[in-house]
């Protein structure tokens, strides 16, 4: 920071007017309240039927019963609001780190923070591409543009002007709207300075009651799909239901006991759980990945992360550390100063940087240092100028080469068309004016107009950097009379100065994670606008292609690298055809990834594509699953992707996809366990009625049962751990069901031979105990089975005993809640006559709990065939 600018506030005076104010957030914000859950939960059908179930028990005079069915429903829904309560914490903890980003200076320095965390007098710090986190004063800026369409709806830019500090407060000053920030809007053009004036419900935003949820989206396919489950099984439950209930009257002539008959048989059938799991699963997994530095931003975006085939990444800081460093310097000096030539003409200086050793250097480099200081920001956030910075104050620092005097005057940014910038500066001696350049080496060649001598001679200094992994820029200087600026940068007469190269090592983790997700069929692009031969030393450094050695210098790299000039030549078809064995593409502009996204997309990949910039948003937008840059990505950026790097690490992008498929996995298995277990339930509250047995299930047993298989089928399954080989597989088909063709059969094959079970055992235990004492072998029995159908459905690979070792405390912990409750409903006699059991000889429970270890031993045996015939519920 320059020594005038503000100092922003205290710590204390922070955490004052947070206090005053609250958080910078909006109503809408704000995460649902233990009420707002219990209201949505009691409007599940499954409550509605136990509601109306206790209710038919007063009216049969049964308080007991009635009472005990309440508070049944009093357990479940306490369940149920902490799971809904643990989901909802975890993206309350989303939600703070999807608020917009925002770099303020507290205590005299720039940190960056939750937009939540700005308070009222804070100094925001804007660039291009960043999304204002609140109504601020703009008290420094140049060529500042904003779009304000959120708020007026009008699309194009709005200029604004500075006002200075003496002349803002607190209020919204009427007559500065040209001088307001507006919270929500976007900075188009040029870098700002500001003091916030609001936040949260004050802003304008707030006032006009909009608000911007970034966590809204449409219902994923796995929804949509579920939905079109359940709304199948609901029409079912209801006809079977209601022809139960005919039946059974007609039968017994007992139309009370026949509406019983029918709400137990509703419950059974209706897997309310299934949008248990679809929230609890996902949301907690989107937690899970936050721990490890990537923000799931739309939880939909889990559904694709495991079928990912084709990782298009950023080079610098994605897989480098982002941690830019000058180590050579390339100057073009008079021929006297270095070695007679008897043409006179110039020639190259280079010279390796080296921190630790050099402390003085050479006169010959001092402009070179000196102008790519004055064509970067006075307060650099990019990694390249905060080099330039510290190369010029280890050997600048006693000189007067640094000019921290002068004043910027004008500015030229980056063009498509022009890959280079320049700062227009007036010097406190002299009318003239320095213009300082820097960009990328043809561009400053392209400015400078050189003959083909020196253009061979710059090329040739080029080439010998790029080949060692530098990042190469190039800087000119020119000078100009008067204040009439040029157009554009091409009117200035620039000089040639010389070369950069910087070194940004490649992150110690990359070659592992790029090999884990060549081991996992998923190909790595990396797409950068770096020099060709700088991008193939670091392609080559983190073995992007799936050969050890693809290739050595450029020219070698063939079908491997493609360059932004020679994309341009391509037509879509054509551009297709490349994509296939692309690894490396290099002088990419930002225009270009977009069709590089297309591309690979008509190709049948599924793409995950990382950007930081305003021009990357329609790339990640088009991306199956777009990934923001955390640390240096733009707002626009973050809001058009799925998916944020926290930490901009690739090796954290590897393991979002690792957990990913973890999750759909998990998601799959405890979906099919939920089918699976309603089978045998729904089947025992049907087949003994219609077989003329005695009622074998009420709805106070399923009431029970649904205590086991709540906590099952979401904490219990979400709690699974990868299944072995899970980065070795193949990505998965994006538009495979997940309930879907084998995987459903075998959910039905589980729950029918369950059903099968049950149903044997208690015909013939019929024939040899009581009806109440029968119906508690049969109840004992569905909670054997329960467990097995839980513990057939952990592991889709591996045998029985190798899924026991791996370590699931959720599991053992309602196993044994099961068996203790069971226990309680078998022997403690007022609970056993609320379940309508008689007494349960010990060797009988022996029998049932041993047949459920049958069953799990069943289906040990049927997996491996199952799997061979893609039946298994897991991903192959």
């Amino acid at each position: 920071m320059a020594p005038t600018d503000p100092a922003g506030l205290s710590t204390a005076q922070v955490a004052q007017r947070l206090q005053q104010d609250g958080p910078n957030v909006l109503p809408s914000d704000r995460q649902r309240g233990w009420r707002a859950i219990t209201r949505e939960t009691l409007s599940d059908p499954m409550f509605a039927l136990l509601l109306g179930a206790g209710v038919l028990y007063f009216l049969l005079g049964d308080l007991q019963e009635g009472l005990i069915l309440m508070g049944l429903v009093l357990v479940v829904l306490a369940l149920t609001l902490y799971q809904e309560g643990k989901t909802e914490h975890a993206l309350a903890s989303l939600r703070d780190l999807t608020s917009p980003r925002a770099l303020v200076v507290r205590d005299g320095k720039p940190v960056r923070i939750a937009g939540r965390d700005v308070v009222r007098g804070d100094i925001l710090l804007l660039a291009e591409g960043d999304r204002v986190a609140a109504d601020a004063l703009l008290i420094r800026g140049t060529d500042v543009q904003l779009d304000e369409s959120l708020l007026t709806g009008e699309p194009h830019p709005v200029d604004k002007v500075v006002m200075s500090m003496a002349a803002s407060s607190d209020d919204h000053p009427s007559q500065s709207v040209k001088s307001t920030l507006f919270s929500g809007t976007l900075l188009v053009r040029g870098q700002a300075m500001a003091r916030v004036l609001a936040t949260g419900v004050h802003s304008e935003i707030g006032r006009i009651g909009a608000a911007l949820d970034s966590l809204t989206a449409e219902p994923s396919p796995l929804r949509r799909q579920t939905a079109q489950l359940v709304q199948v099984l609901a029409v079912v439950a209801v006809v079977a239901s209601v022809m139960l209930v005919v039946a059974f009257g007609l039968q017994r002539g007992d139309w009370l006991g026949a509406l019983l008959a029918g709400i137990a048989l509703a419950m059974a059938l209706l897997p309310q759980e299934f949008s248990v799991v679809l929230t609890v699963i996902p949301a907690l997994g989107a937690w899970r990945l936050s721990k490890h530095q990537v923000l799931t931003r739309r939880i939909a975006a889990i559904e694709t992360l495991g079928a990912t085939s084709v990782l298009c990444v950023d080079k610098t800081g994605t897989l480098t550390e982002n941690r830019m460093t000058v180590v050579r310097l390339y100057a073009e000096a008079p021929a006297s100063s270095v070695a007679a030539q008897p043409d006179g003409q110039v020639q190259g200086c280079s010279m390796a940087v080296d921190y630790a050793t050099t402390t003085e250097l050479p006169e010959t480099f001092h402009t070179l240092v000196e102008f790519s200081i004055l064509a970067s920001v006075s307060t650099p956030f990019d990694p390249m100028e905060k080099a330039f910075h510290r190369l010029g104050q280890h050997f600048l620092r006693d000189t007067e080469h640094l000019h921290r005097d002068w004043t910027l005057l004008q500015q030229y940014g980056l063009t498509q068309e022009l890959r280079a910038m320049s700062h227009v500066w007036k010097a406190v001696d002299g009318s003239a004016h320095v213009v300082a350049a820097k960009g990328a080496p043809e561009a400053i060649v392209d400015l400078c107009h050189m003959d083909a001598a020196a253009q061979a001679r710059v090329a040739a200094a080029v080439d010998d950097m790029a080949a060692q992994g530098l990042r190469v820029l190039g800087v000119a200087q020119a000078r100009f009379e008067g204040v009439d600026w040029p157009a554009i940068e091409h009117d200035f007469e620039f000089d040639f100065v010389g070369l950069l190269g910087l070194a940004d090592p490649l992150r110690p983790e990359i070659p592992d994670a790029v090999a884990q997700a060549h081991a996992a069929g998923i190909r790595v692009v990396m797409i950068t606008g770096d020099y060709p031969a700088t991008a193939t030393a670091i392609a080559r450094q983190a073995r992007l292609h799936r050969d050890s050695e693809p290739f050595r210098k450029p020219d070698e790299a063939g079908a491997w690298l493609l360059t932004g000039e020679a994309m341009s030549q391509l037509g879509d078809v054509q551009l297709q055809q490349r994509m296939t064995t692309v690894s490396v593409c290099a002088r990419i502009a930002p225009t270009q990834k977009l069709r590089i996204v297309q591309a690979l997309k008509a190709n049948g990949e599924v793409v995950a594509m990382t950007g930081d910039g305003v021009n990357d948003a329609p790339a990640l937008k088009a991306a199956h699953v777009g990934v923001a840059m955390g640390e240096r990505g733009t707002d626009v950026a973050r809001e058009a992707a799925s998916v944020v790097l926290l930490n901009d690490n690739f090796a954290a992008l590897v393991h979002a996809v690792r957990l990913g498929r973890r999750i759909f996995d998990n998601l799959r298995k405890s979906m099919s366990y939920i089918l699976a277990v309603h089978v045998p339930i729904a089947g025992m509250a049907l087949l003994p009625v219609l077989l003329g047995w005695p009622t074998m299930l009420f709805p106070l047993h399923i009431a029970f049962l649904e205590l086991v298989i709540d906590p099952a089928c979401s904490m219990v399954f979400e709690n699974e751990p990868d299944e072995p080989g899970l980065m070795q597989r193949q990505p998965r088909n994006v538009n495979t069901p997940l309930l879907g063709g084998e995987t459903l059969a075998w959910a039905l094959a589980q729950g029918l031979g369950s059903l099968a079970l049950v149903l044997l055992a208690t015909w013939w235990c019929l024939g040899h105990l009581s009806e109440g004492a029968a119906r508690a072998f049969a109840f004992a029995m569905l909670v054997a089975g329960n467990l097995a159908l839980i513990l057939a459905n952990r592991a889709c690979r591996g045998s029985l005993l190798q899924s026991l070792r791996v370590p699931n405390h959720t599991l053992w912990l309602v196993c044994a809640a099961a068996l203790l409750l069971l226990g309680f409903s078998l022997y403690v006699p007022w609970l056993a006559g609320l379940f309508k059991f008689a007494y349960l000889p010990w060797p009988w429970l022996g029998v049932a709990l041993a047949l459920g270890v049958l069953l799990m031993l069943v289906l040990e045996w049927f997996k491996p065939r199952a799997a061979d015939a893609g039946g298994v519920s897991c991903p192959g």
